[in-house]
């Protein structure tokens, strides 16, 4: 039996012996007491005994006896920390620790655009709609959904057949004849956050890295329902080549949110029941395949995943003026 083979055992008992030994010390520190002292800091000891104004205590840390002066020791604190341990309670240092997270958590969540009392937008990109359902307001996300186009051909070669020089039409089609979220009040407002350009496809528009947002770029669309599809728009392409877009935009009022890279998106009037989308317009080169889609039906069930408002987070509503106030009976 070569060397090798004849060691191991011996490193095996070295290796257990070793974890043992350093469990048993995570263990003894887990179990130690505390000796809290004035300045804030504390000594792990197993056990510990006053002696006129000394106290002698035996280190968990360091496995030796040591002493220090009585009057060092925060006793009340150190009582408390051993009544509180044997109830179950934290620790000071994780309550601190959750403190300050907390704390941390209200710092960053005050700077995110709050849109009703208790809900506020993310720090992350998207598009959300504003919704109201049983008195309650509710931030709802919406995804992103792909239109294809539908060419039409027979459509096409039928008037190819009787005019030679038409043009063809395209439709820009989404599947499914309704959309995950229902807006249940006829004028959502709707936010969107899209400042790198990421929404657009590479082949639609050149990446210009993070830019300000256009108020005016992402518009409203009225979809048309048909069969089992919605349609978005048309695009059609004449016979010399020229491609333009149809769409049936919806009169809107756009405005930046300030001290953020939010838009709001406002209709400037009540929205008939029927599917919508938020859609992107990219200059000459028309619409974003890519768009929101959404609906307006006000007995629609419930949006899943609503985002619905914080209770602790709402703020209080602001005092009237004195002069607004109702006065008091004669």
């Amino acid at each position: 039996m070569s060397a090798l083979l004849r060691s191991r055992p011996a490193t095996l008992i070295l290796g257990l012996a070793t974890l043992l030994c350093l469990a048993s010390f995570l263990s003894a520190q887990q179990l130690a007491k505390r000796l809290i002292l004035k300045d804030g800091s504390y000594q792990l000891a197993t056990k510990y005994e006053v002696k006129g104004d000394r106290v002698r205590y035996y280190s968990a840390e360091r496995g030796d006896w040591e002493e220090l002066p009585k009057e060092l020791v925060d006793w009340p604190a150190t009582d408390k920390f051993e009544k509180d341990r044997a109830t179950g309670a934290p620790p000071p240092e994780a309550v601190a620790i959750d403190k300050e997270a907390e704390a941390e958590r209200k710092a960053e969540e005050a700077k995110m655009p709050q849109v009703a009392p208790g809900l506020r937008l993310p720090e992350d990109e998207g598009v959300f709609l504003l919704d109201t359902f049983q008195g309650q307001p509710q931030l709802n996300e919406i995804q992103q959904t792909g239109g294809e186009l539908n060419k039409n051909m027979k459509g096409n070669i039928l008037r190819a057949a009787i005019n030679p020089i038409a043009s063809s039409k395209q439709t820009i089609e989404l599947p499914g004849p309704h959309a995950k979220i229902q807006s249940h009040i006829p004028q959502p407002t709707l936010f969107v956050n899209s400042s790198d350009d990421t929404t657009a496809s590479a082949e639609q528009v050149p990446k210009t890295g993070s830019q300000p947002l256009d108020p005016l770029r992402f518009r409203i669309a009225r979809m048309q329902t048909k069969n089992d599809k919605r349609i978005a728009g048309n695009i059609k392409i004449a016979v010399y080549g020229k491609v333009s877009q149809q769409q049936s935009l919806i009169p809107t009022h756009s405005e930046q949110i300030p001290g953020s890279n939010w838009v709001k998106i406002t209709p400037d009037a009540a929205l008939q029941p029927g599917e919508y989308a938020v859609v992107e317009m990219l200059g000459n080169e028309g619409m974003n395949l890519y768009v929101w889609d959404f609906g307006v039906n006000p007995s629609a069930p419930a949006n899943v995943s609503s985002w619905k408002p914080d209770p602790s987070a709402a703020q209080a509503q602001p005092e009237k003026p004195a002069d607004l106030q109702r006065r008091p009976p004669k």
